[in-house]
């Protein structure tokens, strides 16, 4: 039979001249076979003293020479690393006990004994540039089972060994990390909960040596108790079940002290999903748990101590106000009756003090509450005229009794209604016009509001109070909006005043996202300003002002009231009575909320006046128990009256 032409990669020796050797070689089957025609391979065919005779084109690509190059030249040990060839013989005449010359022989012995081979070394390309190769040997026998020749097919290695670098390197620098880790103990358990592993955080964390643990049973590291309850078990039983587990408890040292301990499991399975063991992760969180408990009961004790401020601000603004309440209300009772020129002069002194007194004891309360964190805004719909003229109105007389103009101006871009606060509007405005009416001995007061800035849902509104008063130097501006501070001491005492209003009014601007400062020179009057955000607003003006009307009341329609005053405290029932009296009511009084239900028991009153604390009922109790008795049929006015001033009295 004639045998086939050999393969396009045989065919690469050019043109070649065919020996002896090379015809024989291509007549065999084996060789046939052998040849790979992929340029993958490096497919290197020698006779039997090794002199190359067939260099395939994965030859030439992987080495850079060509065919013409090597054939009948060279052997392929002259294209190996020459140490390695020379190690090569060694290690073999070694294992098979006999000597070994290095070069050819020792890349072609085992197979010329029969034994398959396979091995790495180092080629070395024409350039003399080098690459890791796999060659698989096979001799090439004849007929009668003589050889003939020698076939090495080899694979370039580098992509493999760098892979096998970069796993050896990757697992050698994670396991130095895990050792090096001291804040945090790393250990592997066998599926049994075995210490296969232990790392420098886990001796210092539970104080065992490696050669002390590994191999250890890790339910050494649970309490008495836990162990006798089968919490190790159940661990790796809810780890192994759901991939991860972690829990927090105690857990027990070498030297039998406890630690808080967070525990992290997570299992490791082999490609098929059997169960290999555990990574197990402990940190000693004992520190940070008493941290954590020293905050708590600090915070604890911060919210003890704000209460105690809250409660100690409220007693005293209960306290304060009630005796200036009747000490103000007497004086318009005097003011009221036929008094002399020289006593009138004097209650209205009395009248003025105890305004000045109860304005600076507003302004203390509303320090504490904002020092303690407690000062809310009350966001309502309000007008900005109206929220103007009844701050100017406040301070109408006493301008017209200096002489000075008082006037306001509302930009035409300011919506008619917003939400806010009106009150603490009001209460920075009157702040403002109340210092510039005391710094101003002629001249005018000029109360603007303009808008700032707009956007979607909210107006900036810029409040500005410009006199044309004694002015402040630019040193003493710097001091302005600090607490218990005023331009100098002259002026605390020319003067007078608590030195908050300012800072107060500029935290008030600051908690209506807005902001406060100061334009002035000295001789030339001054000009503050702050800004308010204020939300847009749905109602109009006609629905505000209906509203505002809190009690229907027609013409003629209070004389016929009868007013129910529930008060303790003697001063207030005859201010409260007074006060009524002038409005044309008439009223009665009792001193408790017992009493007020019987009254209501007894009599028809269409208006109570209910103060929230009285003794034996206080006005909440009586409030409910009247609404009881009335059910569903509500027609009676309450009216809750409180000296209390914190933000949680109204609500």
């Amino acid at each position: 039979m004639r045998p086939q032409p050999p393969p396009a990669a045989v065919r690469r020796a050019d043109g070649l001249a065919k020996t002896g050797h090379q015809q024989a070689l291509l007549k065999t089957g084996a060789l046939q076979n052998a040849i790979f025609n992929s340029a993958n391979f490096s497919s290197i065919a020698t006779d039997a003293k090794g002199v190359i005779q067939i260099f395939n084109v994965g030859a030439e690509k992987m080495l850079g020479y060509t065919a013409a190059e090597v054939v009948n030249k060279i052997t392929p040990a002259d294209i190996s690393d020459p140490q390695e060839v020379i190690q090569r013989a060694k290690s073999l005449s070694l294992e098979l006990g006999t000597p070994i010359t290095p070069g050819f022989e020792a890349l072609v012995f085992k197979a010329s004994r029969g034994i398959e081979d396979i091995y790495e070394l180092t080629y070395i390309r024409k350039n003399g540039s080098r690459f890791p190769a796999v060659v698989s040997v096979t001799a090439l026998r004849d007929a009668d089972k003589a050889i003939i020749g020698y076939l090495l097919i080899g694979t370039d290695n580098t992509a493999r060994q760098q892979i096998e670098d970069q796993l050896r390197w990757t697992e050698e620098s994670f396991r130095l990390m895990v050792e090096s880790v001291a804040d945090a103990a790393i250990v592997q358990l066998d599926a049994q909960g075995n210490v296969l592993s232990w790392n420098t955080g886990a001796q210092r964390i539970k104080g065992y040596s490696s050669e002390e643990i590994i191999g250890q049973h890790f339910s050494r590291f649970y309490s008495g108790t836990d162990i006798k309850n089968g919490k190790p078990q159940h661990d790796l039983d809810v780890a192994s079940a759901k991939g991860r587990y972690e829990d927090e408890g105690w857990r027990v040292r070498k030297d039998g002290t406890t630690f808080w301990a967070s525990v992290v499991f997570t299992t490791i399975r082999d490609p098929v999903g059997n169960l290999r063991g555990f990574a197990k992760m402990t940190r000693d969180l004992t520190e940070r748990r008493q941290v954590e408990a020293d905050l708590n009961r600090a915070r604890d004790e911060a919210l003890q101590a704000s209460r105690a401020k809250s409660e100690f601000l409220a007693n005293m603004s209960h306290e304060i106000r009630t005796p200036m309440n009747g000490v103000i209300g007497m004086t318009e009772v005097l003011l009221d009756s036929p008094l002399p020129p020289a006593q009138r002069d004097a209650v209205e002194t009395i009248r003025f003090s105890g305004q000045s007194l109860l304005t600076i004891i507003n302004d203390i309360l509303d320090f504490s509450k904002m020092e303690a964190g407690m000062l809310r805004l009350d966001i309502g719909d309000l007008d900005i005229h109206r929220v103007l003229g009844r701050a100017i109105a406040l301070f109408a007389e006493p301008a017209a009794s200096k002489g000075i103009k008082l006037d306001q101006f509302v930009e035409t871009k300011v919506p008619p209604i917003l939400r806010g606060d009106p009150g603490r509007l009001h209460q920075v405005l009157t702040n403002l016009i109340a210092n510039a009416l005391k710094f101003t001995e002629h001249g005018s007061i000029l109360v603007r509001a303009a808008v700032e800035k707009e956007t979607a849902g909210a107006t900036l509104v810029r409040f500005t109070v410009r006199d044309s008063g004694i002015g402040i130097s630019k040193e003493a501006q710097q001091r302005l909006f600090q607490t218990f501070m005023q331009a100098d001491s002259s002026t605390t005492r020319k003067y007078g005043g608590s030195g908050l209003g300012l800072a107060i009014s500029k935290q008030l601007a600051e908690l209506m996202d807005g902001e406060m400062g100061v334009e002035s020179e000295p001789g030339k009057g001054s000009s503050f300003w702050f800004t308010a955000r204020l939300e847009k607003s749905d109602a109009i003006v006609m629905q505000l002002e209906a509203a505002a009307t809190e009690i229907p009341v027609s013409d003629g329609m209070t004389s016929r009231w009868r007013v129910l005053v529930a008060e303790d405290n003697p001063v207030n029932q005859r201010v409260a009575r007074h006060q009524l009296v002038r409005l044309g009511l008439k009223a009665d009084v009792v001193e408790n909320g017992r009493q007020a239900i019987e009254a209501l028991q007894r009599e028809h009153y269409d208006l109570v006046l209910m103060d929230c604390q009285m003794p034996e009922l206080d006005g909440y109790a009586a409030t409910t128990e009247i609404r009881r008795n009335e059910g569903a049929n509500r027609h009676t006015w309450i009216i809750a009256m409180t000296a209390h001033a914190m933000g949680g009295d109204r609500e």
